[in-house]
């Protein structure tokens, strides 16, 4: 079964709605056999039913779906050719087979924009080997079909560079908007493992990892990672790319030092503007480089997500708009950050199965065990509405009081050394480091900030100081008065 939801301008729902607030199933799957049973030597065998989804994808303004027979189906803005034989694009409110892989397995795709990548075996059927050939089609206004040139494409194309002849065999797609990422394992017959990262298309954001901002057409490999990391896993956001290896070495490049779609990152000096190579994520879990377990990537328009401990914690850093990052708040976070999982309720009804013993406990007994760990979610979940709410006053005042003092924004990715070394901020020794490695201009605009900041305290006091005398005087008349009086 399949359900989407979203905005559907362009019919890249598959149920014919424009717009769809809930998950709507697509009916569509439901009627249809494989495409073979479309075809009409093959119409009288269909049994009506239904295909089953392996594999789905999304792009900009497509979707894509692999079922259990390895057909491509694609719904949404559409590369085709016209009546000219041109490419084109053409909405489709339902889903359509790609024909030009039927007889092939479709084991791997993805999309970006307006272009598609995917992995199709060379022969009818995928036995597991390294009989795979890469195919793309669609937009190729930045080369990001890696096919040589920027012309586009109606009908899937041979990437060259992984045809059948190919040294290098492909095992996981990613597109960004307008750029490709390939992974690739070497073929080889003495079970030596080499895999390797290429990219191509659009660059001017450092998203190919290549050093510079230029697009190229033809992919190229990303000869900054380690020759010797097996990666595992890769995704591109809109204008970044994100890789991950077995031993839990993630690395990220494009825009905004590989977060992506960031334009207001907080990111001052030589920290700010674009990677044009990968740069290595820090694990905070061990203060190192490495994650444990790693799983699997994945990257929105401005944020990241890894699994990590063999599917049991997820990490997210980037823009935290919307609450996207999964900590509980908005902020943005440029660093990995836990992401609170598994949500609190799951952990308490998993403890409730755990505990349940249908054979040796009575039904009573089930409704006060259910009734009281409805009591222990929540207090819990009210406990942990309060320490959201602690947080983010706590979070507040230090930023308040950061600026306060050092006149600038406590950065996440550069906490001060002794918050580092010892768990305990020492505001004083900070201030004096700041004012020994500030210039004169820097020290200049400092005693103007603390001149003024003492300046108005100097007011606040003198005129308290002057309200008090006012407060003295008028006393002092009123028992005057009374004194004379007759």
């Amino acid at each position: 079964m399949m359900v989407l939801f979203g905005p559907g301008a362009i019919m890249s729902l598959g149920h014919g709605k424009e717009n769809c607030s809930v998950p709507c199933l697509i009916e569509h799957f439901k009627e249809l056999g494989s495409p073979d049973s479309l075809t009409e030597e093959s119409s009288t065998d269909h049994t009506g039913t239904s295909l089953k989804i392996c594999a789905v994808k999304a792009g900009g303004m497509m979707s894509l779906a692999i079922d259990d027979h390895g057909s491509l189906w694609i719904w949404g803005n559409c590369p085709q050719a016209n009546d000219d034989g041109e490419f084109c694009l053409s909405s489709s409110s339902v889903p359509l087979p790609v024909w030009n892989f039927h007889g092939h397995t479709v084991v791997k795709v993805a999309c970006g924009n307006e272009h598609v990548v995917a992995v199709v075996s060379a022969g009818e059927t995928y036995t597991g080997g390294d009989d795979l050939v890469c195919y793309a089609w669609g937009n190729n206004n930045h080369g990001q079909l890696g096919l040589g040139d920027k012309e586009s494409r109606p009908r899937p194309e041979v990437i060259s560079t992984f045809n059948e002849e190919s040294s290098w065999v492909v095992y996981e797609v990613a597109c960004g908007a307008f750029h490709t990422a390939i992974l690739t394992n070497k073929k080889s017959y003495n079970q030596e493992i080499e895999s390797k990262c290429w990219t191509f298309g659009l660059g001017e954001n450092g998203q190919l990892g290549h050093g510079t901002s230029k697009s190229i057409c033809l992919p190229q490999a990303v000869d900054a990672l380690p020759r010797d990391a097996f990666l595992v896993s890769l995704d591109c956001g809109l204008f970044h790319t994100s890789v991950v290896s077995s031993a839990g070495d993630v690395w990220s490049w494009g825009m905004e030092k590989g977060l992506g779609l960031c334009p207001d990152a907080s990111f001052t000096g030589t920290d700010a503007g674009d990677a044009y190579v990968p740069l290595r994520i820090r694990a905070p879990e061990t203060n190192g480089f490495r994650f444990a377990g790693p799983i699997q990537v994945a990257c929105g328009a401005a944020h990241t997500v890894l699994v990590s401990d063999n599917g049991y914690k997820l990490w997210a850093w980037g823009r935290g708009r919307s609450g996207v990052l999964g900590r509980g708040q908005t902020a943005d976070s440029y660093v990995p950050s836990t992401v609170i999982w598994p949500p609190l309720d799951t952990v308490f009804k998993n403890e409730k199965l755990k505990t349940d013993d249908p054979i040796s406990k009575t039904e009573d007994h089930e409704v006060g065990k259910t009734v009281e760990m409805d009591h222990k979610l929540s207090a819990a979940t009210e406990e942990l509405n309060f320490l959201k709410t602690k947080l983010t006053l706590m979070e507040r005042y230090a930023g308040l009081l950061h600026i306060s003092i050092f006149r600038k924004q406590l950065d996440e990715r550069r906490l001060p050394q002794s918050l580092q070394d010892s768990g305990v901020f020492d505001i004083r020794k900070e201030l004096e480091n700041v004012l020994e490695n500030a210039d004169d201009e820097e020290l200049t605009r400092m005693e103007m900030f603390y001149r003024s900041m003492l300046s108005t305290v100097k007011d606040r006091l003198m005129k308290r100081r002057v309200r008090e005398l006012v407060k003295e005087c008028l006393v002092s008349l009123s028992t005057g008065r009374q004194h004379h009086s007759p």
